[in-house]
């Protein structure tokens, strides 16, 4: 089993027909003071699987913090199906993970193991540091000054859900 869709985002719904629907794709948070709770945290995910991939196989996802001890803990199965054509099979996953707390700044990541293997490492950059300025960082003419990022989502003190770009 592989991963061929796997983002952190603000918000994401799957449709009757299968679709993933996806808002506010993100790898960066800002936080003005630690330890940092962030309203939430979308994980989508979507599985393909491969030839051999057949009955349920076992998912566990782990967050981990810049000390690389684990934060968070998910488990959970997906339904391999095998004698199908494995490029038509694509199985969307959304997880709404709510309050998680991010006890210092640095490098976070989220780890995804199927059947013990891991299948992928999405990081996730959590900074210190107050709003952008006025006009969302840009320069003169409204151009982004060169050597800069994108802004990072900012978590408001005292945020239970609500986000700031």
């Amino acid at each position: 089993m592989k991963l061929d869709i796997a983002l952190l985002a603000d918000a994401a719904t799957v449709d009757a027909a299968g679709k993933l629907n996806v808002l506010g794709a993100f790898h960066r948070l800002r936080g003005p003071e630690f330890p940092l709770r962030h309203g939430r945290i979308v994980l989508v995910l979507r599985f393909a699987p491969e030839v051999g991939d057949e009955g349920r196989l076992e998912v566990t996802i782990r967050m981990e913090g810049p000390d690389g001890k684990k934060i968070l803990g998910l488990d959970g199965q997906v339904e391999g199906r095998s004698g199908e054509d494995p490029d038509r099979i694509r199985i969307p996953q959304v997880l709404n993970l709510d309050g998680i707390v991010f006890p210092v700044p640095g490098a976070y990541r989220f780890v995804i193991e199927v059947e013990g293997v891991d299948v992928e490492t999405l990081p996730l950059r959590v900074e210190e540091g107050g709003p952008p300025r006025k006009g969302g960082g840009e320069g003169p003419g409204g151009r982004r000054p060169r050597g800069r990022g994108p802004t990072p989502i900012v978590v408001p003190p005292g945020s239970e859900g609500g986000v700031k770009a």
